[in-house]
């Protein structure tokens, strides 16, 4: 499959999930290609994610967890033309459409808190064909394993992911890679 997420995680399946700007300079070290930035606000997003690249890493943002960031399609604008983080990741449809014609990849993070968490989750991915999704929690192997059987995108699991069983158990289940803010898993062989 010809997808530059793929690409970045063949050779680590782990992606450094940063909940803390503390954390990043663990992440720069790590094994880790891609980085998740699931913190930061839009005084400080642009040099996070100059940092990150200068690193040679990969940066996602988490668009719906930036502070001071709107939730509209400046916004959208905004993180393309100003940040330029390598992609996004949102549970808005809305933002992941736009940002998909914008040609920006997109991370769609869905919940599966039960079958009606799924049915929503495989209609909104059907309409909105993202570059890759996120399934939380990442232990929820066997609906990892239906959802490989449902879509064409690459499957990250992600949440709950601490162990070194886990990661194993998700790509397993066909997860092409975990992100995890465990940073032991960051340096795992």
């Amino acid at each position: 499959m010809d997808n530059f997420i793929v690409e970045r995680i063949k050779n680590f399946p782990i992606i450094a999930a940063i909940r803390n700007l503390e954390d990043i300079k663990d992440a720069y070290v790590s094994n880790c290609e891609v980085i998740f930035l699931l913190t930061s606000n839009i005084l400080v997003l642009k040099d996070a994610i100059d940092e990150i690249k200068l690193h040679g890493k990969t940066a996602f943002v988490h668009f719906d967890l930036v502070e001071g960031l709107g939730k509209d399609y400046k916004a959208v604008e905004y993180l393309k033309e100003v940040v330029k983080p390598d992609g996004i990741i949102s549970t808005r449809a809305n933002i992941l459409t736009y940002a998909k014609e914008l040609g920006i990849p997109c991370i769609e993070r869905i919940f599966l808190l039960d079958t009606q968490a799924l049915k929503t989750g495989l209609n909104s991915i059907k309409q909105i064909e993202p570059t890759a999704i996120e399934v939380m929690p990442g232990v929820a192997h066997d609906v990892t394993k239906k959802l490989t059987t449902e879509v064409y995108q690459p499957i990250i699991a992600g949440g709950l992911v601490k162990t070194k069983e886990d990661v194993i158990n998700a790509l397993s289940s066909g997860a092409v890679a975990v992100s995890t803010s465990e940073k032991s898993l960051w340096f795992i062989d």
